[in-house]
């Protein structure tokens, strides 16, 4: 038996992915270290650089073990760090804490997937890093007055189980119905549906204004308009129950023109965030209890997803969508 097994195709994919999303963070990690005016900001993401970038190194040194070819993911070629801010007032960690949200989900789903000890314990490692990091981001943020909590609520004196079919209220097709208040669970999920979608609206307002490609920005302004109508239709959820909208105090859109990162870059972005958008509203359908919920986030669930794939195609067209691994192709290398 070999000291070490193959690689398995669920591991290639996974470290395959990984090696995608972590070249990307880097590049847009130099670029808002480049232009970071705060110091402490600049130190969370210069620290957050360099342990990334060793775990880049440890993927490239499996692929060369496997004798897989290196994949091209995002250089140095994407980004430009000598153009002005893009962004402003605390947006590089408003992002940062996103995408480490983001990081947590997919490297718990990838440990899933991994039977190899040494993969298993890198994306756990991996996992732990992230949890340090959304923990220092969220903390940096609340320090900073950057981020919003979620409303408070009466601490409950009693345990209390649902009494009847009304509890399930709130049916999406009759406006009129009556509909009982948020429970915390359903709270917490709309909250941060609110407040996800509006860091997104910030990021994709600032690539839609710097866009070189005339198709790419049109479809960043797209998505500025999905995101809003996101935003509205969860804040009345919110207003109907008496509780207060998040609001992102910060993390504004400058006036600048001139992209920092490429096209490319920015286009993969954008759909990582729609997966992680799908994904948190797939949670919020099976957790809310009442009615018109699953049906709110079912619509927006389709929405993103025709979105998502509309970008796809642009990818595509363009040049941009690296192809992940393939499984072998047994009729064609038969008939060979």
């Amino acid at each position: 038996m070999p000291e070490k097994a193959s690689i398995s195709s669920s591991e290639l994919g996974t470290l395959w992915l990984t090696y995608q999303e972590k070249t990307m963070i880097l590049r847009m990690l130099e670029y808002f270290i480049a232009k970071a005016d705060e110091e402490k900001a600049k130190e969370i993401m210069t620290n957050l650089h360099e342990e990334l970038e060793m775990y880049v190194g440890k993927i490239v040194q499996i692929f060369e073990e496997e004798g897989a070819v290196i994949p091209v993911g995002y250089t140095a070629e994407d980004v430009n760090k000598d153009v002005p801010k893009l962004y402003d007032n605390g947006f590089d960690i408003m992002f940062v804490r996103l995408l480490k949200e983001i990081s947590m989900g997919l490297h718990s789903l990838n440990m899933t997937m991994t039977f190899r000890e040494d993969i298993n314990m890198f994306f756990e490692d991996l996992t732990a890093i992230t949890q340090k990091y959304f923990r220092i981001c969220s903390q940096y943020l609340l320090e900073k007055g950057l981020l919003v909590r979620a409303p408070y609520v009466s601490m409950p004196k009693s345990v209390e189980f649902v009494k009847g079919n009304s509890y399930l209220g709130g049916v999406a097709l009759n406006p009129f119905s009556q509909k009982r208040t948020l429970n915390t669970v359903e709270v917490s999920h709309v909250h941060k549906a609110i407040e996800s979608n509006l860091t997104g609206l910030q990021l994709i307002l600032g690539f839609g204004q710097c866009a070189n490609d005339v198709e790419v920005k049109k479809y960043f302004n797209e998505g500025a308009e999905l995101a809003k109508g996101i935003i509205k239709e969860l804040s009345e959820v919110m207003i109907q129950t008496n509780l207060p909208i998040p609001q992102t105090p910060g993390g504004n859109p400058t006036r600048s023109t001139v992209a920092p990162f490429s096209d490319k870059l920015m286009m993969y972005c954008t759909s990582l965030f729609c997966s992680f958008s799908m994904g948190s509203n797939s949670l919020g359908t099976a957790f809310s209890l009442r009615n018109d919920l699953p049906a709110k986030n079912t619509i927006f669930m389709k929405d993103i997803f025709e979105y998502a794939h509309k970008g796809g195609k642009i990818m595509i067209k363009k040049g941009w969508m690296e192809e992940p691994p393939q499984m072998e192709e047994r009729k064609q290398i038969i008939k060979k």
